[in-house]
């Protein structure tokens, strides 16, 4: 039998960026918050002082920022008439482990949703009819709007210092930025990084065309500062180890960066690590959670009672959290019927590899959003008329630095190994950059997640399983944003480029983004979402869920300004309107 502990007011599973944000707040609101975070604790000073070497073979290649999958992964199969295997080795996706979570490794680029995303089914019938939504595909509104979301956007980003410019100032189109985007109510905190010659040729070239490019907006900071908790970050040394590291420099935001040396400090906040939640526990009515189940590093199990439960974990461990609690329906795709694993959806990328003989680009100077973008082959940014798909994604160069063990392009015709690889890359890794596309995946019947019937984890739980392919529709719209990056990239002037689509089955094997969605998808209606417009889920009112597992598809920008801005948003209705009166926010 679990030991049974003292209750508390909210308890948070999961201590990355979201959980973060929830103990913060709901700290502040003077209630006694508890997080319990199955990885260890991580800290700046501690873990990535600016005196440690960004060791590659360690942080990337060896997964030591990264799950380990020899404690838990999930089960994949591309359609349901293939049998799912584990998956032994991480690719595809990255989800992090430990305090912070993916926020400590993650790039920093920090995008808005389009106004038209958060309104994808009806946009789409409204503009293109009937047509524009084939059979299969489950696409759904969000139940929130944009504009109900730009004020938590903004406090995100002035929470991590976000260095853009703004291109829509309350409705008023500004030189520079980007002209696509929803109205700002103010400007970024911090100017744009300043840029290297890669992007500033995209940039030239782009604008040659008679397109509207524009700095990426990144919490990547430009320049020193003071966000509103107090909390002091400095400026990036464009030092190329963003992505998949930890930033020493207090020069990316994080949770250890931004909110940490607040909350750490408070006397009704408690962090509890290496505590694994394996069950939440519900009463006799199954309408109200009132604790977990946890187990600590020692392997005892212990119940945790809480009024108030905020999943802040994951998306992919939201959901098989939710479904080995026997929370909500699990989705059935023969039927249709159940919500829970339902619109799983991921991201579809593509790159052109560019070769010059005149210019040096210094690939390994970078950060994780420096760089200039593209967005007019964005969402519904084109008339997708007659042309066979919904959704896009942006163009852009994204200079994250080319670390040298991961990165060596050669150009086409390139032997793969020998002296002639060896000497091709010497011969062009100073001379070469690269051209990307981060395309939007749409929901479809197909793509699902659920638990595995035969593979189980060490305590014996079925492990996740994970079904999902890419459609038609993702594939016309990368080729077709892919042939786009290609005028820019010629315009450019190389002596040759080398294009990389994304054709065939999705792999899981080489990495693309960590940008799962899905599973615990919000809306209006209880019959086709799992958590309403505040993400309170629809069944069991004293239970939120925070993250992507939320977002209904996957729109072509990254997700964590929107994963954010949600959980503000989620946050402002809690302490407005749950505290006061415990109960649905929204009636079904």
């Amino acid at each position: 039998m679990p030991t049974r502990l003292a209750p508390v007011d909210v308890l948070v599973v999961g201590f990355g960026w979201t959980g973060a944000i929830v103990a913060q707040e709901l700290s502040d609101a003077g209630l006694k918050v508890l997080a319990l975070e199955r990885g260890a604790w991580r800290d700046t000073p501690t873990h990535f002082a600016p005196t440690f070497d960004q060791d590659e073979l360690r942080y990337y290649w060896r997964y030591e920022l990264f799950e380990r999958l020899a404690h838990e992964t999930l089960t994949f199969r591309n359609d349901a008439a293939q049998t799912a295997l584990p998956m032994r080795r991480l690719g595809s996706f990255l989800p992090g482990a430990n305090v912070g979570g993916a926020g400590v490794h993650w790039n920093g680029q920090i995008w808005r949703f389009l106004e038209s995303d958060f309104v994808a089914r009806s946009h789409n019938l409204s503009r293109y009819g009937k047509v524009a939504i084939p059979d299969g595909m489950t696409i759904q509104d969000w139940g929130v709007s944009y504009r109900e979301l730009e004020p938590h956007y903004d406090r995100f980003e002035y929470l991590c210092g976000a260095s853009g410019k703004a291109g829509n100032l309350n409705g008023q189109i500004q030189a520079g930025g980007n002209p696509f985007e929803g109205p700002r109510s103010r400007e970024y905190p911090n100017p744009p990084l300043q840029l290297t010659w890669p992007p500033t040729l995209f940039g030239e070239a782009a604008s040659r065309l008679g397109y509207k490019p524009f700095p990426h907006p990144a919490a990547n900071l430009s320049r020193a500062y003071v966000n509103p908790l107090g909390v002091q970050l400095g400026p990036c040394t464009y030092c190329g180890f963003c992505e998949k590291f930890g930033c020493g420099n207090y020069s990316k935001a994080s949770a250890q960066t931004t909110i940490l040396p607040v909350l750490m400090r408070k006397p009704n906040f408690t962090l509890k690590t290496e505590c694994e939640v394996t069950k939440i526990n519900r009463d006799s009515t199954g309408k109200r959670a009132v604790s977990v189940d946890y187990v600590d590093a020692s392997g005892q199990i212990f119940e945790q009672p809480a009024e108030l439960i905020v999943l802040c974990a994951y998306i992919l461990h939201n959901v098989r959290l939710l479904l080995l609690s026997g929370i909500g329906r699990p989705y059935d795709p023969d039927t249709g019927e159940g919500l829970v694993g339902k619109n799983y959806a991921y991201q579809i990328t593509s790159s052109i590899n560019l070769f010059f003989d005149d210019k040096i680009m210094n690939p390994f100077i970078g950060a994780g959003a420096h760089g200039m973008i593209c967005d007019e082959w964005n969402g519904d940014n084109f008339d997708h008329s007659r042309l066979g798909f919904i959704g896009g994604g942006y163009v852009g160069v994204v200079q994250t630095g080319a670390r040298p063990i991961e990165t060596h392009p050669t150009p086409e015709g390139t032997p793969s190994w020998g002296g002639t690889w060896k000497r091709a890359i010497a011969e062009n890794y100073l001379k070469t950059m690269s051209v990307v596309t981060h395309g939007s995946v749409m929901s479809h019947r197909g793509n699902y997640l659920d638990l595995d019937p035969t593979y189980r984890d060490v305590y014996g739980r079925p492990l996740l399983r994970m079904t999902f392919d890419f459609t038609d529709n993702e594939h016309r719209m990368s080729d077709y944003i892919t042939d786009r990056a290609s005028e820019i990239a010629r315009a450019m002037g190389p002596r040759e480029i080398k294009i990389n689509k994304r054709s065939g089955h999705y792999d899981i094997v080489p990495y693309q983004t960590t940008h799962n969605t899905g599973g615990a998808m919000m809306g209006a209606d209880p019959k086709s979402s799992v958590v309403n417009r505040y993400l309170q889920a629809w069944d069991v009112p004293n239970l939120f869920i925070m993250g992507a597992s939320a977002f209904p598809q996957n729109p072509g920008y990254n997700p964590t300004d929107t994963v954010a801005a949600l959980a503000y948003w989620s946050l402002e209705a809690i302490r407005s309107q749950y505290l006061k009166s415990p109960g649905p926010l929204v009636l079904a």
